[in-house]
Order: structure tokens, then sequence, then C-alpha cells
């Protein structure tokens, strides 16, 4: 059966229901039933170089399968149950994808942005009481170990660090010349310090303890995405599992081959993408450790879907942008489907990628709350570009009106609301609080929904759409404004690549509208040209752009997604900067606080008293506070 319409989806569901379903309980067991069929094509490929000529590694299932029993024996035989938890910070790997795994068998595999400073690591580590750390051996170009072994010291609840060494990937002169540059790693943690791969080539290729005996919490996934400080979210095996099948029932065969080149940190590149294959039996390539933030990847990246018979490229819209900037000088004729998601899809930017590239594209949408997949575009049906398509089987999705908190009706605009077997009531994130006012309708019930906080509606024909962030809206003396409509008219603009927008301080309004833009290559317009463009297509004045700037590059996640704390704390400097010009004070920086949001640090001179500053910020609603 195809997927094509709301009447197959209906018509999936109707074969039984999702419990009545024969599935693996865990993940262990959905990964030896996938190695027993398929066991000696290939599972996972590697390429440490973009380059299509160098080195790869390849796993078989039956390969992967062995070596995820041999992880998870080693983190059992470091103390970790089904309640400990397995943090790891590292770029793309084989041993990435095994700890993925056999963390998730052993205990609970906590994946952690190397991204992120020591500060904001040590504070995951300590929300999920993280007992081993998997990390990288010092290297060059690298400081992943450095900021490792400073938030191990802040985290004392961690007693193991196991050591990746990128430098068995190397051939050549670069192999020789690595450790005469690795640079140094003083370690002042407590932790003991052992090689991953030494210690796991030591256990037995089957499982030394009994797999878990049904659902549990197998993944612990931090999240900020564009709205701030990271909370961590719960993923059970049944979650899991569920994104696996619709990856195997939906997409992929056996002899399918994707190209991801998106972190494995993120729920997108493990649960999505890798829970595909494990569904499936198909194929995944990771091709660099930064995936498309690799050297060379974007100049590589048709030549390495030739190399490896590529069938299905996992992509997001900055990455599409980057790739249409590029000739496709290779043999793509393999290539079927690009799966885009983590961000708005722009019509121009979707009608230049399926024209050069000859393939279709299909947005989907997902959260980690949901533990990923709610939507797609229909593979085999009609594509609606800007819409996040259709409901996966066994997903319900709703839209409540934020005012009355009752179902609208089609076309409506009101909040995205989700059940699915993904959706664990009540039990989303580790901080309980966290979860309070997080369903819909608030009270256990039979059936609950997952208040996403995005804004959209739900058209005739079932198709979902975005319109923005229910915690984005632009609040302009009590009158809500939607960002999403500033950035679709400014995205129209042909030296625009990206746009976003977001509310910045205002004296009087409490907040205007603000735009950033990062221009596409080789591109000239001012910003006054772009705030003239942007008012002859937004037809409510109060929604005009009152400050625009032009950026080099746009803050974004690693999936690329446009990171708007980032935009609003440089909206906040700038504002409280030009309020305090009468006086010897200005703001040295703009932090996330848990409970006061963003605050402004100033900093000032002897003769400037507090009240000197109250007098200048005071009509602003933004929490403020000095600094020595």
């Amino acid at each position: 059966m195809g997927y094509a319409t709301i009447a197959d989806r209906t018509a999936i569901e109707n074969e039984m229901s999702w419990d009545a379903r024969d599935l693996p309980k865990t993940t262990f067991e959905m990964l030896s039933q996938t190695a027993a069929a398929h066991g000696a094509r290939n599972a996972v490929t590697y390429r440490l170089l973009s380059d299509p000529s160098s080195r790869s590694e390849t796993l078989s299932w039956t390969e992967l399968r062995e070596k995820t029993a041999q992880t998870a024996n080693l983190f059992r035989s470091l103390g970790v149950g089904e309640n400990d938890v397995v943090a790891f910070i590292l770029p793309n790997a084989t041993e990435t994808v095994l700890t993925y795994l056999g963390a998730q068998v052993a205990g609970i595999v906590n994946p952690i942005n190397p991204l992120l400073d020591a500060e904001q690591i040590a504070a995951i580590l300590r929300e999920t009481n993280a007992k081993v750390v998997v990390t990288l051996k010092a290297f060059p170009k690298t400081d992943v170990a450095q900021k490792t072994a400073e938030a191990v010291r802040l985290a004392p609840n961690v007693q193991t660090v196991l050591e990746v060494d990128l430098h068995r990937y190397l051939t050549g002169l670069k192999r020789l010349i690595v450790p005469l540059i690795r640079p140094k790693n003083p370690v002042a943690h407590k932790a003991q310090v052992l090689d991953f791969n030494t210690e796991m080539a030591k256990q037995p290729k089957e499982l030394t303890f009994a797999d878990s005996e049904g659902d549990r919490v197998a993944a612990y996934f931090h999240t900020g995405g564009t709205t701030g400080m990271p909370k961590v979210v719960q993923h059970r095996y049944s979650g899991i599992i569920y994104n696996a099948w619709l990856g195997h029932r939906l997409l992929f065969k056996s002899t399918d081959v994707q190209i991801c080149p998106l972190p494995l940190f993120h729920v997108f590149a493990t649960v999505v993408c890798m829970g595909a294959s494990l569904g499936s039996g198909a194929e995944i390539v990771f091709p660099t450790p930064q995936g498309y933030r690799g050297e060379g990847v974007f100049d590589n990246f048709w030549k390495l879907v030739e190399k490896h018979k590529v069938s299905f490229m996992i992509t997001v819209p900055t990455a599409m942008s980057a790739l249409m900037q590029r000739k496709v000088d290779a043999d793509i004729s393999t290539l079927r489907l690009a799966f885009c998601g983590s961000a708005p899809l722009p019509l121009e930017l979707y009608k230049r990628f399926e024209a050069a590239a000859g393939v279709t594209i299909c947005e989907g949408y997902g959260l980690t709350e949901a533990t990923c997949l709610v939507s797609i575009n229909p593979p085999d049906g009609e594509k609606r570009v800007g819409s996040i398509g259709n409901a996966f089987p066994y997903t319900d999705v709703k839209i409540i009106s934020t005012a009355t908190g009752e179902e609208v009706g089609v076309d409506e605009i009101g909040e995205i609301c989700v059940s699915n077997p993904g959706v664990s009531m009540g039990e989303t994130y580790t901080e309980a609080d966290k979860n309070a006012d997080l369903y819909y309708p608030g009270t256990r019930s039979e059936k609950q929904y997952l208040r996403t906080g995005d804004l959209g509606r739900i058209d005739a024909d079932g198709y979902v759409w975005i319109t923005g962030r229910a915690k984005d809206l632009i609040i302009r003396g009590g009158h809500n404004i939607d960002p999403a409509e500033i950035e679709e008219a400014l995205a129209g603009h042909e030296a625009v690549a990206f746009a976003g927008a977001i509310g910045q301080p205002d004296a009087h309004a409490g907040e205007v509208p603000c735009a950033f833009v990062e221009l596409v290559a080789g591109a000239n317009v001012t910003d006054e040209e772009l705030i003239a463009y942007a008012k002859e297509r937004i037809h409510e004045r109060a929604a005009h752009p009152k400050h625009l700037e032009i950026m080099p590059e746009l803050p974004k996640t690693a999936v690329g997604k446009i990171f708007k704390p980032d935009l609003r704390k440089s909206a906040i400097t700038r504002v409280f900067n030009a309020a305090l010009a009468d006086i010897d004070a200005t703001v040295t920086a703009v932090t996330e606080d848990k409970k006061r949001g963003l605050v402004a640090h100033i900093s000032k001179s002897g003769s400037v008293s507090d009240d000197d500053i109250k007098n200048a910020l005071g009509a602003f609603t933004v929490p403020w506070e000095t600094v020595d």
C-alpha cells in the first residue's frame, strides 16, 4: 500500500489497533529482527572525510548487532542499569551510533550537543544524573574533549569517561601527523578515563544480561529549539519503535540507502533516520563528523550520492539553500526522495531544488516532545508546499483555540496539539513542573494531547499548516503579531536567503517588530530597501518592522532552525545601549534565566547609580541587573 491520502492513513489504522500490532518491544529486539532478516547487507556507513575517494567504514546488520551488544555489555560492566544514564558528547562517528544504540539497551542514552559550552553540558549531566560519559579523545581542530573534561568536573555524578579516538579513521600522512599535533587535555575531574574501543573489544558479542522485558524510558534528549534553555525530554521504547515502524511501513525498503548529514545528538538523525533504518534494513550513510557543516560536504554532496547510490536524502532548508549554490555534478539517478524538516521551506527554494535535482521533496513535521514524527506531505500523494502534510497513521492532530481551549474548525488557527504512541502523558520532561499545562484538555482522561507550542491550522483535506510559534508572538501594545507574516514577506525578496522576526523591547508598546536577514551569496541590498519591500507586502501596519539588520549569517541550531534567543539578545543589547547612551553604562551580556527569561547585565561607572539606570530602562519589561 502507498501513502497518498488521508484515506490511506485510515485504511492502515483500520487493519488493527496500534497495540494489536506484533512489533518488537525493545530497541535490541528490533535490531535483532533486522539483523536476522538482512544480516549481510550494509547497515551503517561512516566517512571521516567528504572526499568520495577517501576511506569509509561500513558495518553490516550482523556486525552492528554484535557491536551494539558489546557496547551494551561494556556499559553494564561499568555499573549502568536500566535506570542509569549514559551521556555522549560526540560528533558523528561509528562509535556514536554504537553508543546511541548500546546505551539504550543497557540503560538510558542521553545525547548532548557538543557545540554547547561546558557549563550547559554540565547542567544536563547533573539533570540526568549521568553515570558514564562517552566523548572524544583530544583531537586537532575540535575542543570537544576539553569542554567535556570541564563539564565532568562540574558534574561529580559522572563516574567514568570513555574516549573515542578519531585517529583510527585516518590514513596516509595525516595518520602520522595527528599524534604530533594532538592538543593537550588537562583533566581536573575525578572520573576514571578509559578508551572506548579497547574496552568494547573485551566484551562478548551477545548480551551478557537479559534484555528489558517491555516498555521503559530508553532515551533522554535535551531540547531548547528556538525558545531558550534546554529541557530534558524522556523517550520510551514504544515511541522509538513507532518511529521505526513508520519509516519501514511508509518510506523505506531494505534496498534503500539514505544519506543523513545531520548530528546524532538530534532526534531527526537518531529517532527518525536511524530508526527508519533499524525498522526497514535500509543502509544509512553519515558523512563527516560535522555532517552538513563538515569540510567539503556541500561541494562533494552530489558525488557522495552517486558513490553510495543514495535513494533518500535527509535535509533541512539551510542545507538545501547551500546545495543550490553548487552544480549537480554527478549521476544522482538513484535519488528518489528528499525528506525536509526542522523549519518551513520557502516556495522558491522548493521549486529551485526540485528542478535542479529532479527529486521529489517531502516536508514533514515532528518534535522532540512527541518522540518526533507527527506528519508528512504524503510520499505518493499531493505535496502542498509550505504545509507539513497529513498526520501519520495512529497520530491524531487537533487545533485548539488559545483563547477558549476548544477545538477549532477547518482553516481556523490555534495551537497544534498531538496524540500518538510517542507522547507520554505527564512524563514528557524529566522535571515534573515542566509538564504542568503541557497537555490538552489538562486533566488525565482517556486520551490527551501534547501542546506543541506551534500555531497552525488544518485545511479541508487534512493538510496541517504551521503559522507561527505561540511563544514567538510579538505583542505590540496588547496586539498579537505573528512573526511568520514578516518572515514570509522578506523571504520573497530575491536577495534574502533567510529571515527571522522577533519582538524587540519598546518603551511605549512593550514590543515592536524587528527583523534580521541573511542574504544569498553575492547579493547586494540595503536594510532600507528591505524594509520598504516588506512594508509593501505586509498589509497590517502594526506588523511593519521598525528595525531591520542584515547579518553575515543568522544564528541557527544544528538542524537549521533560526535560533531566535540570539536574535532577541542582540535586539535587547542594541535597544538598551541606545537608552543608556546619556549615562556611563552599557550592556555587557544578555543571559537566559530559568525563571525570569532573558536578563540584561549592565556595567556602569562609579558615578552612575542604580536609580540612573532605572530612569533609563524603567519603561522596558525586560529585566536587568548590574554587574561589577
